[in-house]
């Protein structure tokens, strides 16, 4: 009888395992991946269904676009957008790719200020949200209960008294240690908090695809920030296991900082099915610094491969340097191959990546991916000064691009992220000489795996078995 009912069960599993097969074959985002979930899952399904239900992805349906749903603001951004054209042409590529991607113009008439680690970055943000004249929009992937989760939410709670329009929105897969007391309070001082996957999204940690991963904030349709940090003690290097943290982020005024509120309404939308937009101000007023640039938003429910669009036209682009940092290097065959071709024709390549492990897995995998890349003539810098989160990329002296796009499938095909893009060379010389700085902290990778530590060896061809879902 327990032979029989091991039978039937067996059966049974075997039978999901071909019909989830099936669904990664159909609905999968690349063919790499539908072909690793299809021997995982016929060969050990015993493994492969439940880790396909919290880990499989296929493309993300139904995601409501809330431009296509507020005809005034799209007009009126547009109207704004023939009045700030992009004073450059974009060079020999022109701005095409980006303008297609983002379904945003370039615009010009922006400054753009780089905020180096944690200390200037909340300096900047809550000197802005203490002046504040309307509203203040924040949303962040993590929020800690900490010393600076706890001023962050200061800041917000006095706004909000003021009688200042408070929104955030948080992942609740990032913020999962987050406190309900926490929030609580939040909603009492009167801001409007607001989980970004409260309708569709992922309601815990195990389900692990499709979270929010922006982290902005937007003061009065007028000031605009954007970059890798989140709110959390680490990030102001007073973590014992990281030591320093490096990051980036950047201040932005012009009319591209609508193109951020725009994301930030498109999120807002999502979460709630109401539009904030009949309350924003759409009428920001130019900088002098009147440099061109474009807010690129990408995520599961865009038609195209936004995300590795992105990195593809940035590389192929470059005909002096491409540099590009980001904590995490598992990147699709796509952007390996644009990475490898650069190289090649002799542009200078860059990648760099932190020494230190936040996420074992993509930090083994990455080390698969090094001796292909270096053998093609890229260089692969590793930071040695704690851990490096920044998500910063550079070409030429033509784009600078601040934002929360890793060089990992996850950013490129699961996540929602955004990104700034600036076309000016001064911008792209404050960035250059920041990565230069970083540069100097950092040690050029020159082992090959076959001379790393036996785990180092034996762990990262399996991690990289995991690259699809990282």
């Amino acid at each position: 009888m327990w032979l029989s009912l091991y039978a039937f069960g067996y059966l049974v599993l075997e039978i999901t395992a071909i019909c989830f097969a099936y669904s990664a074959v159909a609905r999968a985002r690349t063919p790499q991946g539908s072909i690793a979930w299809v021997v995982f899952l016929i060969t050990t399904p015993l493994l492969a269904v439940p880790a396909y239900l919290f880990f499989g992805h296929f493309r993300f349906r139904g995601y409501v676009i809330a431009r296509r749903d507020s005809e005034e603001v799209i007009a009126g951004i547009g109207a704004f957008a023939k009045g700030h054209p992009a004073r450059g042409t974009g060079g020999e590529f022109g701005f095409g790719s980006f303008e297609r991607i983002a379904e945003l113009p370039v615009v010009s008439g922006n400054s753009f200020e780089l905020l180096i680690d944690g200390q200037q970055t909340f300096d900047a943000i809550f000197a802005a949200i203490d002046g504040a004249e309307h509203y203040v929009l924040a949303q962040f992937y993590i929020i800690h209960d900490d010393t600076l989760g706890r001023a962050f939410a200061e800041r917000l709670k006095r706004a909000a008294a003021r009688g200042i329009e408070v929104r955030l929105l948080f992942d609740s897969v990032g913020s999962v240690k987050l406190p309900k007391p926490f929030l609580e309070d939040l909603r009492a001082a009167g801001v409007e908090v607001v989980n970004a996957n409260a309708i569709y999204g992922p309601r815990h940690r195990f389900q692990v695809n499709f979270r929010n991963h922006r982290k902005t904030v937007v003061v009065d349709g007028q000031i605009g920030f954007i970059g890798g940090l989140n709110v959390g003690d680490e990030y102001m290097g007073r973590s014992k296991a990281f030591g320093p943290w490096r990051d980036t982020h950047c201040r932005l005024s012009g009319p591209v900082v609508l193109q951020l509120q725009l994301v930030f309404a498109e999120d807002w939308h999502w979460a709630t099915q109401q539009l904030p937009a009949t309350k924003l101000l759409w009428d920001p007023k130019s900088a002098e610094d009147d440099v061109d640039a474009l807010v690129l938003a990408t995520g599961p429910g865009d038609v195209m491969e936004t995300g590795s669009l992105y990195f593809c036209a940035c590389i192929t682009r470059a005909r002096k340097r491409v540099w590009i940092a980001s904590p995490y290097f598992v990147p699709d065959v796509d952007i390996l191959t644009a990475l490898k071709l650069a190289a090649l024709r002799g542009v200078d390549v860059r990648i760099l990546v932190p020494d230190a492990i936040d996420h074992k897995t993509p930090w083994l995998a990455a080390f698969d991916y090094f001796d292909e890349v270096r053998e093609a003539g890229v260089q692969v810098w590793r930071y040695a000064e704690g851990f490096m989160h920044q998500k910063v990329l550079l070409v030429d002296e033509e784009i600078a691009s601040v934002g929360t796009t890793n060089m990992d499938n996850r950013s490129c095909r699961l996540n929602f992220e955004a990104t700034v893009m600036v076309f000016d060379e001064g911008a792209v010389a404050d960035v250059a000489l920041m990565l230069e700085a970083d540069f100097a902290r950092s040690f050029l990778l020159e082992k090959r795996l076959a001379q790393q530590p036996l785990a180092i060896r034996i762990g990262a061809p399996f991690a990289r078995l995991f690259a699809p879902i990282l």
